[in-house]
C-alpha cells in the first residue's frame, strides 16, 4: 500500500537539497575524471612524462568518462520527475550481486506487479542509506518506465529504470506524462539513462 506524501516531490525541501547534492556530485564526477587527462595533456612538453601519464590516464578513466557526462547532463531529468511526480511510499526489496553490490530494488506496486528497478548510472546502496527503514523507498515516477527512488526522507534520490523495458506498456493513463518528463522517447521506448 502506498502513502502519497506532497503534491510533488519538488515541494520536499530535503528532496530540492539532496538533489543539488546530486547535481553537485555529478559535477565532481565529471571534475575529477574529465580534469587530469586535460591537465596531462596541458602538461606535455612542459613536464617530463606527462605523456606517459597522459596515456595511463586514457586507459584508466576513458571507459568511465561518457557514463559520467550522460550522468552529469540527465540530472535535469531526475528534476523533472521530481517536479511532475509525488513521493509514494512502498514497501521493497534490495536483491544483491554475488559480490555484495546492488543489483535491483524490487517494488510490488500491486499484488500482481512487482517492479524490479536498476538504479542509475552507479549502483548505490540505498538499504544502508535508509535510516532504520531498510524495507521502505520512497518512488516518484510511473512504475511501467522508472522514476526517482529515495530512501524514507527524500533527502537521496538517485534515478532509477526498469530492469527489463516493456515496449508493450506504452500508452495509457499517464503515459503523456511519462513522455513529457522524459521517462519514455517518443517512439515509446522507455529511456535507459
Amino acid at each position: 500500500m502506498s502513502v502519497t506524501l506532497a503534491k510533488a516531490a519538488w515541494d520536499h525541501p530535503p528532496t530540492v537539497v539532496g538533489y543539488r547534492r546530486l547535481a553537485i556530485r555529478r559535477f565532481n564526477w565529471v571534475l575529477c575524471l574529465g580534469g587530469p587527462p586535460l591537465t596531462a595533456l596541458v602538461c606535455m612538453g612542459l613536464v617530463p612524462h606527462a605523456g606517459t601519464a597522459l596515456a595511463l590516464l586514457i586507459i584508466l578513466v576513458l571507459p568511465y568518462l561518457p557514463w559520467v557526462i550522460v550522468a552529469y547532463f540527465r540530472r535535469r531529468r531526475v528534476a523533472a520527475v521530481l517536479q511532475a511526480y509525488p513521493w509514494q511510499e512502498w514497501p521493497c526489496r534490495h536483491q544483491r550481486r554475488r559480490n555484495g553490490s546492488p543489483a535491483t530494488v524490487a517494488v510490488p506496486f500491486r499484488e500482481d506487479f512487482t517492479a524490479m528497478f536498476r538504479i542509475i548510472p552507479f549502483p548505490v546502496p540505498l538499504a544502508t542509506l535508509e535510516d532504520g527503514h531498510p524495507d521502505r523507498i520512497w518512488f516518484a515516477g510511473d512504475p511501467r518506465f522508472g522514476g526517482v527512488v529515495s530512501p524514507v526522507g527524500g533527502h537521496y534520490p538517485v534515478r532509477v529504470v526498469p530492469h527489463t523495458p516493456r515496449r508493450e506498456e506504452c500508452g495509457g493513463e499517464g503515459f503523456e506524462l511519462a513522455r513529457r518528463v522524459g521517462l519514455v522517447r517518443g517512439s515509446g521506448k522507455g529511456t535507459r539513462t
